[in-house]
């Protein structure tokens, strides 16, 4: 079995190539330019992506990095676990994330703050 297979099993599809789910909100726009998008096709931003050169010469002396997104228990948590383990300082701005799951969302949150030691704000 394929992972995309399985991982349809598992959840509902969401943000599928050439669908509107992964298209950038209208309110993001200005912000987005080809130089920031980084498109990935599992559950961490860092798999197989060029996330971690890309914030390698952007982040600076901070080392802070903001996720944001939807699922919260999926990508973002997945993504935010990859950054600490690379010892980012990883913020999730809570009114930031969503998930089709509102339990689960609430336990990623909790996870997140607790067991990864991410900034909830």
């Amino acid at each position: 079995m394929t992972w995309m297979i399985w991982s349809l099993r598992c959840s509902p599809g969401h943000c599928v190539k050439g669908t509107e789910e992964p298209k950038v909100i209208p309110e993001l726009e200005e912000f987005v330019t080809n130089d920031n998008v980084i498109p990935k096709n599992r559950y961490s931003g860092f798999f197989n992506t060029s996330l971690e050169s890309t914030l390698a010469t952007t982040v600076g002396s901070s080392g802070k990095i903001i996720i944001c997104g939807v699922c919260t228990d999926i990508c973002v948590m997945h993504t935010a676990s990859d950054a600490r383990n690379r010892d980012y300082k990883v913020e999730v701005p809570s009114d930031c994330v969503a998930s089709f799951d509102a339990e689960a969302h609430e336990w990623a949150i909790s996870h997140l703050k607790n067991v990864l030691g991410v900034t909830i704000v």
